[in-house]
């Protein structure tokens, strides 16, 4: 499951509904670091068994180069679940979103169910990763527990709607009533060594909308942000690359903290700003993620 590890670009991931064979043969030409192959909220009743069987040759049949290739599976709790697994596991995806997601009890299922899948069909074990979908008050409650669950879960993700609906608030285009439960996933999520990415934003024609909730996300520190259409890819993908100037500037505050370093001194100034270890953090995540974004950055 290296694609899906924190060595991985994950900036973008955009949700392709699993009806649509042409959007799933074709989900590496949107520019997505992964793509999300629905096969729940997008997908009717009457199409769930059709969708199934498209993602399932699509991973069989398409070779999709680096991206991430993600699966939405329908919930625990839902007579779809048993078998989204077993025709979605076997052809390997390289992780499985869960949604759903209530409590600890929830990943382990899955995880007993994968690694049971896994074993059958010849795959290396921890092969596919989870993705846990916190949407609920349940799940924000019991979010350290779901984070400390399982060694195959690989991040958590936050379903803002489902969310908003289950606490009886109206969600809004900033998204600032969820900001606790943000905070929440993303602490839980970084002291677990996962990945942590934020709700999808539903108005597709609102594109400065979109960058205004993402500026917010990058800001909070979410990984990165999921996407229902094309258009919201570029803009998410933007926000997360840090600019020329940032990286310059993130370069400057590295080196000068080593040259510090091999002199013996401990805090610095540079460009008139105090550098302690906090800043000089914040400079290696910048350089980090340019990395992860294709930008070339010299070793320093």
């Amino acid at each position: 499951m290296s694609k899906v590890l924190p060595n991985h670009p994950m900036r973008s991931l955009l949700y392709i509904p699993g009806n649509h064979p042409s959007m799933l043969q074709n989900c590496t030409i949107y520019g997505a670091d992964a793509v999300i192959f629905d096969l729940e909220d997008s997908i009717s009743i009457s199409e769930k068994d059709a969708a199934r069987k498209l993602v399932k040759h699509a991973l069989r049949n398409f070779d999709f180069g680096d991206i991430s290739i993600i699966v939405r599976i329908n919930g625990r709790d839902t007579p779809y679940f048993k078998q989204d697994m077993e025709e979605i596991v076997p052809v390997g995806p390289d992780a499985i979103r869960l949604p759903k997601v209530d409590s600890a009890a929830d990943v382990l299922a899955a995880d007993e169910l994968i690694s049971r899948l896994e074993e059958i069909n010849g795959l290396p074990k921890g092969k596919i990763g989870i993705q846990a979908m916190l949407e609920t008050a349940h799940a924000i409650v019991n979010v350290n527990s779901i984070a400390a669950s399982s060694t195959r879960l690989v991040g958590l993700t936050l379903g803002g709607q489902d969310l908003a609906a289950d606490l009886g608030i109206r969600a809004t285009k900033e998204g600032y009533e969820l900001l606790y439960a943000k905070s929440a996933v993303i602490i839980a999520a970084k002291a677990y060594g996962l990945q942590a990415f934020d709700t999808v934003f539903t108005d597709v024609n609102d594109l400065e909308g979109i960058r205004a909730q993402t500026e917010l996300s990058f800001a909070l520190g979410f990984s990165g942000k999921a996407a229902i259409h094309p258009s919201q890819v570029s803009v998410i993908n933007s926000v997360y690359t840090p600019d020329p100037k940032e990286l310059a500037k993130a370069i400057k505050i590295v080196t000068a903290a080593k040259e510090a370093e091999q002199r013996g001194l401990g805090v610095i100034a540079v460009d008139g700003r105090m550098v302690d270890a906090p800043v000089v953090s914040q400079a290696l995540r910048t350089i980090e993620l340019a990395r992860l974004a294709g930008m070339e950055v010299a070793e320093l």
